[in-house]
């Protein structure tokens, strides 16, 4: 049976569920528990913090891109060998995508109601005293199958607007878990996509010691976890389950350092299950792939952050064409961008790239690309066969300046239907998009 767990959610984003969540993780594990944790949706830096905070990887359980058996297996996987899973939402309780997925809409709601986990509401109380008791005895009507367990109360002002806030929450019979003060020392540093990574985040360490002291004197760690219940999800043939997206090979290079960071630990870790073995190189350490791998992979992350040292890795460079002469690189977002002809910085500097795409990208004509997508490949490349469908995400704020000439990888669809047309590029034995897979061949 899979360890019990609860849902850490909130009405809108912005409320407190990152504090909460990482002050949480980092209080029980103080206390002895083995607490795992997950993310709902596709955030590829949240689940760092999450590793950090409990010392065992962080995954994402995404409703919206993933098919059922994907996300039982996932849930299942995630609190082998715990005692809890603490899972994070992502926006407001009950958000989602415009159109559904293999899973769903996406929304934190379709993950309590799959895993039957019930829900910690955290409420930010600025500017308001009896109305939290209205939102909060909203929300936990609004929809049969998700159960609003407890609430913890954020940015309080004073003990008297405390106890104003839990007198009228008492009507509603939920419990309130505890009461975040107003402290803007806790906020954790952010740049264009969210939070700075986790491994860039200077003294992570102490602040996650001091969000777990702070959730320790405000909140009652024992009444959450009391709270949790077991997930109700499909666990005959979890362990079985095959890779999300199948294997670029047997023996795959993937980039890995603060440029080339956004590799979703469920991509990888059903690579490993699958029996390939993964070589980890820096092309900020101007590493080129090892010469052993049959495959190579370049995940997102921030290269327009460090165009100038990527320009500046001949070695880097000179070895990943060397290598896509003969074997397969694959790219996503900032990978793709990394292999294209040219990167443009967001000052307007022009860098050279390794030249495998002929893409022309440009950070500076900055424009937000942000939503699920279905792709379907054009021909057949690592992730699959010619014709195969397969579920993403897009987030990120650089446009393609020039296509270069290259047949594109994907025709593209929103997750509301429309039409986004081709996608990506392709050339020789090089191929990437801006869109992070999830999980796939789909139907």
């Amino acid at each position: 049976m899979p360890p019990p767990g609860v849902i850490i959610a909130a009405p809108a984003s912005g409320s407190g569920k990152t504090t909460l969540t990482l002050g949480l993780l980092a209080a029980l594990r103080a206390r002895g528990v083995a607490v795992a944790a997950a993310k709902v949706g596709p955030d590829y830096i949240d689940p760092g913090f999450h590793a950090a905070a409990t010392g065992r990887p962080g995954v994402n359980l995404d409703g919206w891109a993933m098919p059922p058996a994907l996300l039982d297996a996932l849930v299942v996987r995630a609190g082998a060998g715990a005692d809890l899973v603490v899972c994070e939402g992502v926006m407001g309780l009950f958000d989602g995508a415009a159109g559904p997925g293999p899973g769903g809409t996406g929304s934190t709601a379709d993950i309590a109601m799959r895993t039957g986990w019930p829900v910690v509401l955290v409420v930010d109380v600025r500017g308001q005293s009896h109305s939290a008791a209205a939102l909060v005895r909203g929300f936990a009507g609004h929809r049969p199958g998700v159960r609003i367990a407890g609430v913890v109360l954020n940015a309080v002002g004073s003990p008297r607007h405390r106890a104003m806030v839990e007198e009228a929450m008492a009507e509603t019979g939920i419990p309130v878990l505890g009461a975040l003060p107003r402290d803007p020392s806790l906020s954790l540093p952010e740049r264009h996509l969210g939070l700075v990574q986790a491994e860039e985040t200077a003294g992570l360490a102490g602040h996650l010691e001091r969000l777990g002291r702070l959730v320790a004197a405000h909140v009652d760690p024992g009444r959450v976890v009391a709270l949790a219940a077991p997930a109700a999800v499909a666990t005959a043939g979890a362990a079985a389950r095959g890779p999300a997206v199948r294997p670029f090979g047997q023996r795959i290079a993937v980039a890995r350092d603060i440029a080339f960071a956004f590799a979703y630990p469920h991509l990888l870790d059903g690579w490993r299950r699958a029996g390939a073995e993964l070589l980890f190189f820096s092309p900020l350490a101007d590493e080129p792939p090892p010469a052993d791998a049959d495959a190579a992979f370049l995940p997102g992350g921030y290269p327009e952050l460090h165009a100038g040292r990527l320009a500046a890795a001949a070695r880097w460079r000179d070895g990943l064409r060397a290598f896509a002469a003969t074997r397969p690189v694959y790219g996503e977002c900032g990978g793709y961008m990394a292999m294209g002809a040219t990167l443009e910085d967001a000052d307007g500097t022009v860098h050279p790239m390794a030249g495998l795409l002929g893409v022309r990208t440009s950070f500076a004509r900055r424009r937000l690309h942000l939503g699920y997508r279905w792709a379907r490949l054009l021909a057949d490349a690592p992730p699959g066969p010619a014709g195969s469908v397969l579920t993403g995400h897009e987030f990120h704020y650089a446009t393609t300046v020039d296509t270069g000439g290259d047949a594109p990888l994907f025709a593209c669809t929103a997750a509301d239907g429309t039409d986004l047309g081709p996608v990506g590029g392709r050339r020789g034995l090089a191929a990437g998009s801006f869109i992070h897979l999830v999980a796939g061949p789909v139907g």
